[in-house]
């Protein structure tokens, strides 16, 4: 697997991708998605990838059914490469880590767009136990959650213009103080569940996480 940051045209093979394959509970472009493994990556405890894998789709039954092998692998590799480039500058090159945020034109002008990472960043706190916060802390999260939930665009749409301006500058600094909060206080992973065996999956079926490995290499484990 390559190693560094993405090109241009890497990351929008990925958000190609994802909007191809996608459906409303999975992830839907490339700024949610590194939204998504910022948070995993800043999280309190490891998650495993083949949890984050399904849940980048929104679940098992929503794995997609892949055009070939080379379309899932270049997917996953991409992601994980992509995901390491996150990691490197979250922990050793943390002024140089900045959000893959979104863009649109209007007016003329370009805007920035945060809410697809910031929901991802809240798809991403969901996978983990992010209870404990100090208060500190959890006003960092907040200023994510602030446009990474529904339930506060009431709140935003009464901003004022350098309001909203000053909440986007916050996101970054944020996600930055909670890695190093979790780095430096970690807690112990939680135990998964025995998966079960059943007649739907066999062992020597495709996993449906969709790392193309069996299922008694992978998942069942």
């Amino acid at each position: 697997m390559k190693t560094g940051p993405l090109n241009e045209s890497e990351l929008e093979w990925l958000d190609d991708t994802l909007a191809t394959h996608g459906s409303e509970k999975s992830v839907l472009d490339v700024s949610e998605l590194d939204g998504m493994l910022t948070a995993i990556l800043s999280a309190p405890h490891e998650t495993e990838p083949a949890d984050w894998l399904l849940a980048v789709w929104g679940g098992a039954e929503a794995v997609p059914r892949w055009r070939n092998e080379r379309e899932r692998d270049r997917f996953i590799n991409l992601t994980l490469q992509h995901m390491n480039d996150i990691a490197e500058r979250l922990s050793d090159y943390p002024d140089q880590f900045e959000p893959l945020f979104g863009t649109r034109e209007e007016e003329g002008q370009i805007l920035t767009i945060v809410e697809e990472w910031c929901f991802g960043y809240m798809r991403g706190v969901a996978l983990a136990d992010w209870s404990g916060l100090p208060d500190a802390k959890q006003q960092a999260l907040d200023a994510i959650a602030l446009h990474g939930t529904e339930e506060n665009f009431a709140r935003l749409d009464n901003f004022t213009a350098e309001e909203f301006i000053d909440s986007i500058e916050k996101i970054a600094p944020a996600a930055l103080s909670l890695f190093d909060y979790w780095t430096a206080h970690p807690k112990a992973a939680v135990m998964k569940q025995p998966v079960r065996n059943d007649a739907k999956i066999g062992r020597n079926d495709p996993c449906p996480c969709g790392s193309g490995k069996k299922y008694k290499n992978c998942c069942q484990q």
